[in-house]
């Protein structure tokens, strides 16, 4: 029996089912998206999308979804579920449904009278390929099964609407056809494993509404294109294999091209192994260039989101040869001591005041689990020193000094240079700037790190310039954040004064190596603390309850969704450092606590984005998903809590 199942009361109930997401990526930027049972409910619902050159270098959906038919004594029996206005759902396919599973492939079992179809779906590492294998298990007469593909060429944060300019032309290939909808764009290259017959009927198919769209504000009615229709035989017990690619494939080969890529997937057999299967999907070749994807599918790569993930989706997986190919492209990319906080096409964006230090943690982190302090050294020792020397001479873009107290201030007023970087009619949510509580525990760390390296290898010019920086930091940072009448650390501290509303970065000067809290009772006043009013099931709320701005609930427009997102949502990927901070205080009388935690999160693989870890989650209980449905920080951090756990228990 599969780890992840689901049986056919949930599968035909709608409201559950279409809450239960799919997504896989072929590593190479690609992706397939849908619900539990194949209907779209987002306009980033797909088939197949992948990165397209032309229009704007962006990702684009291509096939939309394929629309299945068993056909019999001269009967039609649709598979296939659209929503359209009036909250009419057709042709509710989805009452066919009889079974789902995870193992050792994504499949669906259809029972249509005395037919049993199984319907299993994978893409292609590496290849911008989804096929699909239909098996009939069970028929008593003469079986054809009918596919419709609808099209969308577009921009997977746009809409199709039926126009004038599509392209209606096709060319027959082996088993298929080709066929795009717009110069311009790559072919679509439709075909199968055995010979079907193609009817070329265009049609538009108007109207399909993606909910999940309009709770989000968003427009949501959609046209896709259906170019016509294949039919192909099928005996009980044969397979066929549907194959779209933006190239033409060898039909005799997909059966076996199938069987080979689903033999080559870890298993989602349990909790370990679905979040190992899902780290995996980040981790992306584009253009020769390894890369982690912040969050499937909308965000693309992102400098501090990759630095925070490269130890639980490589170091823990043992793939050092991704750690280093990630860290040299991200290296490529710098512009003087920073690092793009989004890339685009046109424009590397540079607003992140703690990517770089959050690049110093993760070589620490590959030191501390491999040893190869002489390697690290050697390959990242003048990217460190680049980055606390621009640190110390300030950057200007970022309004970023180190002053004489040797803390770095950050930011002005409208400036969002965090990780709580929302923003909303053009205004941070959180304008966290001045002396930021994480920035500057990083710099600590980052710098008491690079002085064991500099003197290990006796780089004396470094260790001598930069010796009486700690000290003076540490003695700064207590003065500075820490206030006994609150027994916790303020978040930030500006010319306006200091700010104790009770957020979780202040967690990092008690989980980092070398933190500038030297006392044990003051970081576990602080723990204890966070523990009280921020820690949930689903990870740490990024702003306690109690105070006024708190928003318990991830839901609305875009607006009402950034005003939540760092007042009071919670996130996964904090908990990690938790678990580091609190048994850095209790050791192995809390690791039964810490497990627990960690656990709790194995509910939710098979809850929202299934097999693996969504981007955040309600303040407010029932803590409901949201975001993406599958981040890297996410997954990469339960991971490293795993880790943590296991070495404690050694």
């Amino acid at each position: 029996m599969s780890y992840i199942k689901f049986d056919k009361t949930q599968l035909i109930n709608l409201e559950y089912s279409l809450d239960k997401e799919i997504i896989r990526s072929n590593r190479s930027g690609a992706y397939a998206f849908t619900t539990l049972i194949g209907t779209n409910t987002r306009k980033y619902h797909c088939l197949l999308a992948c990165p397209v050159d032309h229009p704007d270098g962006g990702v684009h959906l291509l096939l939309s979804a394929l629309d299945e038919t068993v056909i019999q004594h001269g009967a039609s029996f649709n598979l296939g579920l659209h929503k359209y206005p009036g909250g009419i759902y057709e042709p509710k396919g989805h009452k066919y449904i009889r079974d789902f599973g995870t193992e050792p492939n994504i499949s669906l079992v259809y029972r249509v009278g005395g037919v049993v179809l199984e319907k299993e779906m994978v893409l292609i590492t590496g290849k911008e390929q989804i096929l699909i294998r239909y098996t009939l298990l069970e028929a008593h007469s003469p079986t054809t099964l009918q596919f419709r593909p609808f099209l969308a060429y577009r921009n997977i944060h746009s809409l199709s609407k039926a126009n004038l300019d599509v392209s209606t032309k096709y060319q027959k290939i082996k088993n298929g056809i080709r066929i795009r909808m717009y110069d311009g764009y790559p072919y679509l290259y439709l075909q199968f494993s055995k010979a079907a017959e193609y009817v070329h009927v265009p049609s538009w198919n108007r109207d399909i509404e993606y909910i999940q769209e309009q709770r989000r504000g968003y427009e949501y009615n959609e046209d896709l294109f259906v170019p016509g229709y294949f039919e192909v035989p099928i005996k009980k017990g044969e397979t066929i294999v549907f194959s779209a690619s933006t190239s033409e494939a060898q039909p005799t080969t997909l059966k076996q091209k199938a069987t080979r890529e689903m033999q080559g997937r870890i298993p989602r057999d349990n909790f370990e192994n679905c979040l190992i299967n899902s780290a995996q999907q980040f981790i992306n070749t584009i253009k020769n260039k390894k890369i982690v994807l912040a969050g499937l599918p909308w965000y693309s790569t992102r400098a501090r989101d990759t630095f925070i993930s490269l130890p639980g989706l490589t170091l823990a997986m043992n793939d050092l040869d991704s750690f280093h190919a990630i860290l040299k492209n991200c290296i490529s990319s710098m512009q003087g001591p920073l690092f793009p906080d989004a890339v685009t096409q046109k424009v590397n964006v540079y607003t992140s005041a703690d990517a770089p230090l959050w690049f110093i943690w993760a070589i620490q982190k590959y030191c501390d689990q491999t040893n190869d302090f002489k390697g690290a050294w050697e390959k990242y020792g003048k990217t460190i020193k680049k980055i606390l020397n621009g640190f110390r001479a300030g950057i200007i873009e970022l309004n970023l000094r180190t002053d004489e107290n040797g803390l770095v201030w950050a930011g002005t007023e409208d400036s969002a240079y965090t990780w709580m970087n929302a923003h909303v009619d053009g205004k941070p949510v959180t304008p966290r700037y001045g002396y930021v509580v994480e920035i500057n525990a990083l710099w600590y760390n980052a710098i008491m790190f690079t002085l064991s390296l500099a003197k290990m290898h006796s780089d004396y010019t470094f260790y001598s310039a930069w010796k009486e920086m700690p000290p003076k930091i540490g003695e700064s940072f207590r003065q500075t954040f820490l206030n006994d009448t609150y027994g916790y650390l303020s978040d930030c501290v500006n010319e306006k004064g200091a700010c104790f509303c009770l957020r979780p970065n202040q967690l990092l000067a008690a989980s980092l190596f070398y933190t500038p809290i030297e006392d044990e009772l003051t970081r576990k006043g602080i723990i204890d603390r966070i523990e009280r009013e921020l820690l949930t099931q689903k990870g740490l709320r990024s702003l306690s309850p109690n105070c006024e701005e708190y928003k318990g609930m991830y839901e609305g427009d875009h607006n009402a969704r950034e005003m939540a997102m760092h007042q009071g949502s919670a996130y996964p990927w904090l908990m990690a450092h938790f678990a580091e901070a609190y048994l850095k205080i209790y050791g192995m009388s809390g690791i039964a606590f810490i497990q627990n935690l960690y656990h709790q999160f194995e509910e939710d693989i098979r809850e929202h984005g299934i097999g693996t870890i969504s981007e955040l989650y309600d303040g407010d209980p029932p803590h409901k998903p949201g975001g993406a449905p599958s981040m890297a920080m996410s997954v990469a951090e339960i991971i490293r809590m795993k880790q943590i756990i296991d070495e404690y228990n050694l």
